[in-house]
């Protein structure tokens, strides 16, 4: 797999029928290795061991409903109070962060209401904070640890 804008990790993989799997820690099983989900596990592994992020509070694959449609967030942070703070979206490292990507994430909150959004590709990542009441963001610097999260509005 492609080398990644991240720390190295190790990842516990195995081979069936020529296709590679890789242990997604989060839902405990193992998945098909494809491009993108390099990108998730990765990052989600630099949450884990970087950002103090607790894997109990990390839901991957987490299903929501948007205009009565069944759309799937590739990866939603809860507060320790059980509410939803942040969505992720991943990209495989060849996609261009583009603005059909933030789109995307942007539709996706408007179910579960964050007040953070974070897109990587492997590459490049952004977050960002939203203002709900004055209907604007900023970009973050960096993606912030967890303590950081728990303090925003409506939380």
């Amino acid at each position: 797999m492609e080398r990644l804008n991240l720390p190295e990790y190790q990842f516990r993989m195995r081979g069936e029928n020529g296709r590679t799997s890789i242990f997604d820690e989060i839902r405990k099983k193992y998945v098909a290795l494809t491009p993108e989900e390099w990108v998730r596990q990765n990052f989600l592994k630099y949450l884990l061991m970087e950002l103090n992020y607790p894997a109990g509070l990390l839901a991957v694959e987490y299903e929501i409903t948007v205009n009565n449609l069944s759309k799937r967030c590739d990866a939603v942070v809860f507060s320790r109070l059980g509410k939803p703070v942040m969505i992720l979206e991943f990209k495989a490292p060849d996609v261009k962060l583009s603005q059909a990507v933030f789109d995307q994430i942007i539709i996706y909150n408007r179910a579960l209401g964050v007040n953070y959004l974070a897109v990587s590709n492997g590459v490049r990542h952004f977050c960002c904070v939203l203002d709900h009441e004055n209907r604007s963001y900023r970009f973050l610097q960096k993606i912030p640890v967890y303590e950081e999260i728990q303090g925003g509005p409506g939380i």
